[in-house]
């Protein structure tokens, strides 16, 4: 086996590697060997296949696993013995005819492009300073969202027979849908609650129904949306022949001890315990981003290195595609609306280098402080990961599980954070009290 390296240029290595076709045979008969014992073929004894035949029979799928073995133990070692960090999977571009290579009949070549590591030394964390803005939760606050759980719970009396509707009211009717005077499907209902205001319906439904009343009937005539899911109604005019039955009133309840032991407390100071901890778990999960933010800016300002150009091109194509995707929906962002491809393309690729350096800074901070994440931390999040998709949670686990890479992902932002988190720990760290609106407001940058 012959490893030599053949290109060197900022970090990007390539090496040169010839197997010969000696060796190779020498790797199947062991491979054949090793299996031998336990193969079990008609007509003849186990573990008595002659290896002639195994050859015969299994050689060129057993080459094709003692190739890929070797390539993955040589490419290993040239990285071993040129003492090279990669930074990435290796990149295999196989040479000559491989046909030949499988009958045993041509030298394996093949060419191994990989980039490696840049090498630096990380700030001392130690000496990062960083301001954490930090938000008490006002009575004000607690008054809001007292009022808006109550808000959000409120229920809907009935009005007095003669009560005219109004927006906000819920109504509730029997329906009949007609396009030129037939009904058509998924058109009709009966005692179904509307909700005047909400927009649920399509338009022109819910504001027609403000203003009637218990027993009346009304003709509804509306438009459906052009881009309504149902092609078949999409741009249509259609008439609602409906029949009011009962007209509610939303009323509020009070937030009091009844209000509180309705939602399944014990008191309304235990209400009120819940609802703090839940407006400040928001401010700490908020200070902590702000918190994040400058630190990773600090680290940047602290690092200038070369980036390996693989890396950077792989973050740089996935945050393009998801641009492009966004365009695409109609979603740009204002301040890109009026840039050149040109001038997107550099701007995007520059937040690329961004990202790259940082994770490799946080990387480097981890190994030194030998920061790790368990199995737990793991399964904890791969469960989470598995419950946004309800129904689907045993082949969103199974999916994982069978994809290092997709693990490599899930594990990255649990390392990130475990890193960012000891980094806050041993820097010193400023607490500035702010206003909760300055707290969440975005960053300009």
């Amino acid at each position: 086996m012959e490893v030599t390296q053949t290109k060197a240029e900022g970090l990007s290595r390539t090496f040169a590697v010839k197997v010969p076709a000696s060796e190779l045979q020498a790797k199947l008969d062991a491979r054949i060997e090793e299996i031998r014992p336990s193969m079990r073929l008609k007509g003849f004894r186990p573990g008595h296949v002659p290896a002639s035949h195994v050859r015969k029979m299994f050689g060129r799928d057993l080459m094709g696993e003692v190739i890929d073995k070797l390539v993955n133990e040589t490419n290993q070692k040239a990285l071993e013995e040129a003492e090279l960090r990669p930074a990435g999977q290796p990149d295999v571009h196989l040479d000559g005819d491989m046909e030949e290579v499988v009958k045993g009949q041509a030298d394996l070549s093949y060419h191994m492009h990989v980039d490696v590591m840049p090498e630096f030394t990380p700030v001392e964390v130690g000496t990062l300073e960083i301001t954490r803005p930090v938000a008490e939760v006002s009575d004000e606050q607690m008054d809001e969202a007292l009022k808006n759980l109550a808000e959000q719970n409120k229920k809907y009396e009935p009005r007095g027979k003669t009560a005219k509707s109004k927006d906000g009211d819920a109504v509730v009717v029997d329906f009949v849908g007609k396009i030129d005077g037939e009904p058509f499907d998924g058109g009709s209902a009966e005692q179904q609650t509307v909700l005047l205001g909400s927009g649920r319906f399509i338009p022109g439904f819910e504001e027609q129904l403000v203003g009637v009343k218990a027993g009346e009937e009304k003709n509804l005539e509306v438009t459906f949306p052009e881009d309504y899911p149902s092609e078949a109604l999409a741009g249509k005019a259609a008439v609602f022949e409906t029949k009011v039955h009962e007209v509610r009133a939303p009323e509020v309840p009070d937030v009091d001890e009844d209000f509180a032991k309705g939602l399944g407390l014990e008191s309304l100071d235990q209400l009120k315990d819940l609802v703090k901890q839940q407006l400040q778990g928001e401010h700490d999960q908020a200070s902590r981003a702000k918190a994040k933010r400058a630190l990773l800016d600090k680290l940047d300002e602290a690092h200038s290195f070369d980036l390996p150009p693989n890396m950077v091109e792989a973050e740089f194509q996935q945050i393009w595609q998801q641009l492009q995707a966004e365009m695409d929906a109609g979603r740009t962002d204002d301040a890109d609306k009026d840039k050149s491809e040109d001038e997107l393309k550099d701007e995007y690729r520059k937040i690329a280098e961004r990202r790259v350096r940082l994770g490799l800074v946080l990387a480097e901070i981890g190994r030194i402080a030998d920061v790790r994440i368990t199995e737990q931390e793991v399964q904890q999040a791969l469960i989470r990961e598995a419950r946004q998709y309800p129904g689907q949670e045993r082949q969103v686990i199974d999916f994982f599980q069978k994809n290092p890479g997709a693990m490599a992902q899930l594990r990255a932002p649990i390392y990130e954070d475990k890193v960012v988190d000891h980094i806050l720990d041993v820097a010193k760290v400023t607490d500035e009290t702010v206003s909760r609106d300055d707290l969440f407001k975005e960053d300009e940058a």
